[in-house]
């Protein structure tokens, strides 16, 4: 129709838009449910995986923060024709001799055993190891104590032990409350201290430590360091790294290995961003998924409601009305399930970041992004049966019902 003929053409107002728009919603309930429900799990896997990546990296750079990345570990290793190598006993002294260094504490393997108690068999060793340390040790590793305390210069020359965590776990020591002791190569030693799990040096946490003069008196330990824990400054870790092997053991510094822990962290971050775009990748599968599920739910129900479109055709509703119609009810599907992706995806990361003790992190490209993407998943699944339904005839319609 047009002015000329005096008829103003047929318009529908955004309010009478949104109601058409929800009549398939409302009368097909669970149908709706179902066809959201895939852009739910796409958008709730978007967004929880961003969330976890966030709120991990967040924990792991906390932990860089609070360890430092200026400790490294000096080991000996296996020279070139020369078999197996041991740190000189020089070594802790000339690496304390660099500028850049700030502390440095020596770690020996002790041959000896610990037991619960002197009827354990030899045999059984429980797979804890024994460690001569100097008494600055937990400083150097920013380590804590979770029971009783360290070894100072004094207790250091007595027979009296810490525990690494896991350690105590296995000898069944939880609590200092009561005196506790252990059999300790062929002696009961006192326990004086259990520690926290310490994130630069595992292998500590599975040794019951002692003392350098304890370990030289009554465990016949020989005095060489197997390990340095060198603590420099932040700026110098890469020009310290280069020098040690030479300072160490100046005659074969080929024998001499030094790391720095925090590069597994590091790593293992690595790793973790490659699984996130592996899980993100899903995600937009999932979302694919849905979206193909929303485009076969529109089709459908444009073949069922023929009769209401071509009554609607007949009472003056233009091509483009229709076409609205439909096109806004596959959106209303996809913003149905994006909201309630986001929802589901931000309840899992917090959940999950609370029970790992993370800080909660849902960055606003997740929500942000996941409404966006379920907007233009629905408007692609919607295009073309809103298309075909604005396509049918007033006659058509109404014949083939």
């Amino acid at each position: 129709m047009s002015r000329r003929n005096g008829i103003e053409p047929s318009r529908l107002h955004a309010g009478d838009v949104l109601r058409t728009a929800t009549v398939g919603l409302r009368t097909r309930r669970m149908r709706a449910a179902l066809s959201a429900l895939g852009i739910t799990i796409g958008i709730a896997s978007l967004v929880a995986v961003l969330g976890l990546s966030d709120s991990s990296r967040s924990d792991l750079l906390s932990q860089l923060d609070r360890l430092g990345t200026n400790l490294l570990v000096v080991q000996a290793g296996t020279g070139i024709g020369l078999g197996d190598a041991e740190l000189p006993a020089t070594a802790p002294g000339m690496v304390e001799r660099i500028g850049p260094v700030e502390e440095v504490s020596a770690v020996g393997s002790v041959d000896a055993n610990v037991y619960r108690s002197d009827l354990v068999p030899s045999t059984r060793s429980g797979g804890i190891s024994v460690s001569a340390v100097d008494a600055g040790l937990l400083d150097t590793l920013q380590g804590t104590v979770a029971e009783g305390r360290f070894l100072d210069d004094a207790s250091a020359a007595y027979p009296m032990v810490v525990l690494g965590s896991v350690a105590a776990d296995r000898l069944g020591i939880h609590s200092l409350e009561t005196d506790q002791m252990v059999w300790l190569g062929d002696r009961w030693f006192t326990v004086v201290g259990i520690l926290d799990p310490l994130e630069l040096a595992g292998a500590l946490d599975r040794s019951a430590i002692v003392g350098v003069p304890a370990a030289e008196e009554y465990l016949g330990y020989d005095g060489v360091a197997s390990s340095l824990y060198v603590r420099t400054h932040p700026d110098w870790v890469d020009g310290v790294m280069g020098v040690l092997p030479a300072t160490v053991n100046p005659e074969n510094p080929d024998q001499v290995e030094v790391s720095r822990p925090t590069d597994a962290l590091e790593a293992r971050a690595a790793a973790e961003n490659a699984f996130t775009a592996l899980f993100l990748g899903l995600g937009v599968v999932a979302l694919v998924v849905g979206g193909v599920g929303i485009a076969n739910v529109m089709v459908i129900s444009v073949l069922e409601r023929r009769s209401e479109i071509g009554l609607r055709r007949a009472l003056g509703a233009t091509r483009r009305h229709v076409a609205l119609q439909f096109l806004l009810e596959a959106l209303l599907l996809a913003l149905t399930g994006g909201i309630g992706g986001v929802l589901v995806g931000s309840g899992v990361t917090a959940v999950y970041s609370q029970l790992r003790g993370w800080d909660v992190l849902i960055p606003t490209v997740a929500w942000t992004g996941g409404l966006a993407a379920a907007l233009v998943i629905g408007a692609v699944a919607g295009l073309y049966p809103a298309m075909r339904a604005a396509r049918l005839s007033p006659t058509e319609a109404l014949h083939t019902t």
